[in-house]
């Protein structure tokens, strides 16, 4: 118990029951690695080294290599993890180039070859690894290089990786849930493939997104990896080259749509919550058509939530309270803000949503507020500003859709350009979320230059690299030195010169959505509330310090993602415990985690999160 430092506050009777229960977690025997007990074996000799849970390739001791009919099988020297870590990278660093960032840079490719043969073969090197230099890899099994992996996934696959239903599954699932071999699931992401990153319709072969996302929760949150399950719903594509493709691995059918297409959906998560009553599901880049559909459809009867809808969201909102305490303002004032978002997609809605009720909540948390905050959006789509004189504007813009009279005053018109807007409004924000690369044009960094902010932001949100708006570079040498910048995938921060330096803060949704689903995990919640992803938000928000956000960073370090995770899904627990939604998890009941102090909370969930170590392994015959 000499973890918790907070064990002479608590009552006698509580410490005694959570160290009971933190002994009853260590016993546990469902994962290799959660506790520090040996593990029972069914396998030796060449079956261990096939298994990649099991494997531990040169760091097997002499007494497992006896113990196990490994001798002989492996070279005499064993190694520490440190020099396996070592070994990998010396092999890995061979490749390195110096080559321009992005999904265009053949070198990332080659690297995630080499670390998904590492993860094929050694599951704990591959996280000890992931883990150790999170910074270096996670554009690499994430985005941008992810995007490029998606689009040559036919060709990449290997070996399987997660659970692929499709539309000639229909009547099957509940059945076929059962072909995955863990009885406990946490963690499932699912895509349908209609939208991967600014990508469009990548079929099959977008179940690499969810890969990605999956090893980021178990890096960045400590999911066990035993207990995600990347999934992949193949209803068809209407993507002509794939359908042509002769070696397309997915159905080479048009999308089923309608109905037809709902009760794909339907049946899959009926099936896995039959299965596993208390798995978190995480929808990932399907199309904005569907996107608010299914999260209204399911949010409120099962735990899940759209990555893209309400994640890229909260990282968007943190970003935002961040630059208005980049400008010496207190993010009470966020409600003052003017912002320009260009993109009425799936992600751009979810940010205007989001962005209005944190506006509302702060000036009064009533209606009178929420139709008030909504006076301080513009949105422009590919057809230019939004009005309420469109014929045919999508349901979920209306709420944004700006009155024709209101912007008659402004010097405005329907459909006007983005450049027009800047012009007129003069925003401190200019928000991106079109997946139009280049889309942020030197006359529209120009037109910025008037804005009224003392400190204007751009947020060049798009995914992959070759999306975003426009570079770190072009916003500071056309707009200036004095702003914040802020991009969706990484780029290099810009020299200004005189020993200044351009922060380019990348707005990652890996900042929040492995502490929402932490957290939700942790909490037992029954459902994933607004108030608890606005905590999440509000946590990253306030997680850099005073002197950080003056200096233009509103985002932290990636190195620093497990400690960013682990605040966030404790705020996250801690909302849904005040909204009375915790069940608890595990020992931990609701009534116990009520009684959790603040700092208690952060202990509860740092000791819930897997690390990567080899355990001891046993063999006994089956």
């Amino acid at each position: 118990m000499s973890n918790f430092s907070y064990q002479m506050r608590l009552s006698s009777s509580l410490f005694r029951r959570l160290k009971q229960r933190t002994m009853a977690r260590d016993r546990r025997a469902f994962t290799t690695v959660e506790g520090s007990r040996p593990i029972i074996v069914h396998k030796r000799s060449l079956d261990i080294l096939h298994d990649p849970w099991f494997n531990k390739g040169t760091a097997f001791s002499m007494t497992e290599r006896n113990r196990l009919d490994l001798r002989g099988l492996l070279p005499p020297n064993v190694m520490s993890t440190e020099q396996q870590i070592e070994r990998f990278m010396v092999d890995l660093k061979r490749l390195e180039v110096q080559a321009r960032d992005g999904p265009a840079d053949p070198n990332a490719l080659a690297k995630w070859r080499i670390l998904n043969r590492l993860h094929d073969r050694n599951e704990t090197m591959y996280y000890k690894v992931l883990i150790a230099k999170i910074e270096e890899y996670a554009p690499i099994v994430y985005t941008p290089t992810v995007g490029l992996v998606c689009q040559n996934y036919s060709g990449l696959f290997r070996r399987p990786r997660g659970m692929y239903f499709s539309a000639e599954d229909r009547g099957e699932m509940k059945s076929m849930v059962y072909n995955w071999p863990a009885d406990e699931v946490d963690m499932i992401v699912v895509t349908d493939g209609s939208r991967i990153l600014g990508l469009g319709d990548l079929g099959v072969q977008g179940i690499g997104i969810t890969i990605g996302k999956l090893d980021l929760y178990v890096a960045a949150a400590g999911i066990n990896p035993q207990r995600v399950l990347p999934v992949m719903i193949d209803v068809g594509t209407n993507n002509e080259k794939l359908l042509k493709d002769p070696l397309y691995l997915g159905l080479q059918e048009q999308r089923l749509d309608g109905e037809e297409y709902l009760s794909v959906i339907d049946e899959f998560m009926e099936a896995v919550f039959t299965r596993w009553p208390h798995v978190i599901v995480q929808f990932e880049d399907f199309q904005s058509k569907w996107a608010f559909k299914l999260l209204q459809r399911y949010r409120n009867v099962y735990r899940m939530f759209n990555d893209d809808v309400q994640g890229t969201a909260g990282v968007a909102i943190a970003g935002l309270l961040g630059a208005v305490r980049a400008q010496g303002k207190q993010m009470i004032d966020f409600p003052k803000q003017k912002i320009v978002v260009a993109g009425a997609g799936s992600a751009g809605i979810g940010v205007l949503n989001a962005a209005r009720k944190t506006m509302a909540r702060m000036i009064g948390n009533n209606e009178s507020a929420y139709e008030s905050a909504r006076s301080q959006f513009w949105v422009v789509d590919a057809n230019g500003l939004i009005t309420d004189a469109r014929s045919d504007i999508d349901p979920e813009a209306r709420p944004f859709a700006r009155k024709i009279k209101e912007i008659d005053r402004q010097g405005l018109r329907e459909g006007a350009s983005l450049v027009e807007v800047v012009q007129q409004v003069k925003p401190d924000v200019l928000l991106g979320l079109s997946a139009v690369g280049g889309l942020f044009s030197k006359e529209v960094l120009e037109a910025l230059k008037g804005s009224t902010s003392t400190r204007p932001a751009i947020f060049a949100m798009s995914n992959p690299t070759k999306n975003a708006e426009c570079t770190p570079e072009e916003a500071f040498s056309i707009v200036g030195d004095n702003i914040i910048f802020a991009s969706g995938s990484p780029f290099k921060n810009v020299d200004l010169g005189n020993g200044q330096i351009g922060h380019c803060n990348q707005g990652n949704n890996m900042y929040l959505f492995p502490g929402i689903g932490l957290g939700t995990l942790l909490s037992g919640s029954r459902i994933i509330s607004d108030g608890m992803l606005q905590a999440a938000a509000e946590c990253l928000a306030g997680y850099m310090t005073e002197e950080e956000v003056l200096k233009g960073i509103i985002y932290p370090s990636i190195s620093s993602i497990r400690d960013i995770t682990k605040e966030v899904a404790a705020a996250v627990v801690k909302e849904a415990i005040e909204e009375d939604l915790a069940e608890g998890y595990r020992d931990m009941d609701a009534r116990e985690l009520k009684k959790l102090s603040q700092e208690e909370i952060v202990t509860y969930v740092k000791n819930n999160m897997w690390s990567p170590e080899y355990p001891t392994l046993v063999y006994r015959k089956d």
